[in-house]
């Protein structure tokens, strides 16, 4: 079953103004060591990026390249989006039909926005999802601090059982292995 690692969001401009997402640095160290075996699979490595215009998220500006951190490759793949949820403002349902893709695996930035709406349109379309628990983080917010918002994730999305397709949660160390 081919699968494509969609990350969502690892960008400069969400990022460059204190403080950083907590736990970012370990968040995309994890995503460099999926990507990695993901290609080393011969599976997909799929980069989302969202550009507003008038913004630093402007496509092609320096605030909506990806993050310095991420290790990628000339074979990955790029889409670039315009709303919280990548399949309403982009080709990628199409794109991930062409290649062949049985399933995706979610990591990215902001948990309780992108991520969640990357998760729940996978499984909605069909697509079997993994969530990696220790691959995605957000902001803190008045009402709940980052690590609350992503166990919230952790522990919700998974349980979803009406939209298709199964959601899974995993660990980095436990994928392409």
């Amino acid at each position: 079953m081919k699968q494509a690692l969609l990350v969502v969001d690892i960008q400069q401009g969400l990022f460059a103004q204190a403080p950083r997402p907590p736990g970012i640095d370990a968040v995309i160290a994890n995503i460099n060591q999926l990507a990695a075996r993901a290609r080393a699979a011969g599976d997909l490595v799929v980069f989302i990026q969202h550009e507003a215009a008038g913004t630093p998220l402007s496509q092609g500006s320096p605030g909506w390249q990806l993050d310095p951190q991420l290790v990628a490759a000339a074979t990955d793949h790029r889409i670039r989006k315009t709303t919280s949820a990548p399949y309403a403002s982009s080709d990628l349902h199409q794109w991930l039909l062409e290649q062949g893709v049985a399933g995706v695996v979610v990591v990215g930035y902001a948990t309780e926005f992108c991520v969640d709406s990357t998760v729940r349109w996978s499984a909605s379309l069909g697509l079997p999802v993994t969530l990696v628990a220790d691959a995605h983080t957000t902001h803190d917010k008045a009402h709940l601090g980052a690590a609350q918002i992503v166990a919230h994730h952790n522990a919700t999305l998974p349980n979803i059982q009406s939209l298709g397709a199964p959601i899974r949660l995993a660990l980095t160390a436990d994928l392409w292995r």
